[in-house]
């Protein structure tokens, strides 16, 4: 894992949440770690890692994901098997 994808990681499971994560470094963070993603209906993203799959909306007209889709993430991670203490 590189430094950025680090931060990314960092970022994602910080505490309090943040609010400034720019999606397209979550989509790559995703990418990163071998998940499929594939568009749906409007701003909506499909994601499957290890088996767990997820739907989130592309924040828009902002770059920034907003702290519920943060948290989101955050429990897709989980649930797919990566933790917080792999940085």
């Amino acid at each position: 894992m590189n430094k950025k994808q680090k931060t990314i990681l960092k970022s994602i499971f910080k505490d309090p949440i943040k609010s400034n994560v720019k999606w397209t470094d979550i989509e790559l963070f995703f990418k990163y770690l071998g998940a499929e993603i594939s568009e749906g209906n409007g701003s909506r993203v499909r994601v499957v890692l290890n088996r767990v799959k997820a739907v989130f909306h592309r924040p828009h007209p902002r770059k920034e994901t907003d702290k519920g889709a943060l948290v989101s993430v955050r429990r897709f991670l989980e649930n797919a098997g990566i933790k917080n203490d792999e940085i």
